[in-house]
């Protein structure tokens, strides 16, 4: 199954065309908002208001052989940590691997925006190339967790 934290996702379409190519179960998660797919295997969820309520959604059920598209570092977290597949936006893979890094850095840049109020935003834009490079690890991923649920761990 692919979760999406829907919200502010850029790639909706991109996941549910590689979705359906692979015959495999789409939730986009979010507060509302979302027009709901036409397409059977996309289910639109959608959480009560609240901080945080579609990461806690989405949290409580990936596991292990789902992958998960969020930009979300602590989100992301709990997911590694269930088990889950999980990217940003840009194709970037989250694993046991990076994660601790990845959290370490988030929380030293809310640190460093809070001590000084004139470094507010700055983040890159999104191109093409993240477009293309998400396409790219989305099909890798779903891959690799179609191989773990058949209990093959390569």
């Amino acid at each position: 199954m692919i979760f999406i934290d829907a919200d502010a996702c850029p790639v909706k379409q991109e996941a549910e065309r590689v979705a359906t190519r692979h015959g495999i179960r789409l939730l986009m998660v979010s507060n509302g908002g979302l027009r709901p797919s036409a397409n059977p295997l996309v289910e639109t969820v959608i959480v009560p208001d609240g901080p945080d309520e579609a990461d806690k959604w989405i949290a409580e059920r990936a596991g292990p052989s789902d992958v998960v598209v969020t930009g979300d570092i602590p989100l992301a977290a709990k997911c590694v940590a269930a088990g889950a597949r999980v990217l940003k936006h840009n194709g970037e893979a989250l694993t046991d691997a990076n994660i601790g890094d990845v959290l370490a850095t988030r929380d030293l840049m809310t640190d460093m925006r809070a001590a000084d109020p004139f470094r507010q935003g700055g983040g890159k834009g999104f191109t093409k190339a993240d477009r293309s490079r998400f396409l790219d690890r989305l099909e890798h991923e779903l891959r690799v967790a179609s191989r773990k649920a058949a209990g093959d761990n390569r």
